[in-house]
């Protein structure tokens, strides 16, 4: 069997060396790479894509869009870790246990946006139940997620493992409570919500994983609610995937 060929783009970042550490060991794929000097050279980039089967791209948003303007027409498929396309009409979103139409476009489009982290938990608890109309699709949600300090990246690994560490990083700590959090877009998208929820992103001092709470007010529904009944159609909703 000839292994795939996969270039990962900006493998030198958090989320990048995750997949690189996934593939590494895989007899099925060969990872492709640019030289060290040539890493942010959209040149030297759109090369290697070409001979790419699929390409990461693990980059913030703008970088993303600069490279999708390049090697956007060839015949790799890409898969962007960056909140840049996930809202996009001509890019699958890469969350297959939404349903058979996802999977389809996972399988047959060219681009796939992944989902965020935060976006991901959200998403798995209110995509059901607005699907089954347990909740409104104007349903006012508050929701919290509480993650690890990886999602922020090598400045704040570097800042939650440093010694001494500030002692204010002991603690849970609350951020980015404008609402404007870069992940309630696309939570707001795929839930067809006709409003955005309050969210609370909560970092705390441990490298990995999230847990988000979705609390609900069975008075705004629109149907009789029970705790019974939520874990009901979750689990009738996800009963034929592995999440």
């Amino acid at each position: 069997m000839t292994p795939y060929k996969v270039f990962i783009v900006g493998h030198e970042g958090t989320t990048g060396l995750r997949i690189h550490e996934r593939l590494s060991d895989r007899k099925d794929i060969e990872l492709l790479a640019t030289a060290d000097e040539d890493r942010k050279n959209v040149e030297a980039i759109k090369e290697v894509a070409k001979r790419a089967d699929i390409v990461f791209l693990c980059l913030p948003d703008a970088a993303s869009k600069e490279i999708m303007a390049s090697i956007g027409e060839l015949p790799c498929k890409v898969i962007d870790t960056s909140t840049a396309f996930r809202t996009a009409s001509d890019w699958a979103y890469g969350f297959p246990e939404l349903g058979e139409s996802y999977k389809t476009a996972i399988a047959t489009e060219k681009h796939i946006a992944n989902p965020g982290c935060h976006a991901s938990g959200m998403i798995a608890c209110i995509a059901p139940l607005v699907k089954a109309g347990l909740v409104p699709t104007d349903y006012p949600f508050t929701i919290t997620s509480l993650t690890g300090y990886s999602g922020g990246g090598k400045k704040m690994i570097g800042q939650y493992e440093s010694e001494p560490k500030d002692y204010f990083l002991y603690a849970p700590r609350q951020y980015g409570l404008s609402q404007q959090h870069k992940h309630l877009p696309e939570v707001q998208h795929v839930c067809g919500l006709s409003e955005a929820p309050i969210f609370i992103p909560i970092v705390d001092d441990y490298y990995s994983g999230m847990e988000v709470t979705v609390g609900i007010h069975s008075r705004l529904c629109r149907k009789l609610i029970s705790i019974d009944k939520v874990q009901q159609v979750l689990e009738d909703f996800y009963k034929d995937s592995t999440i």
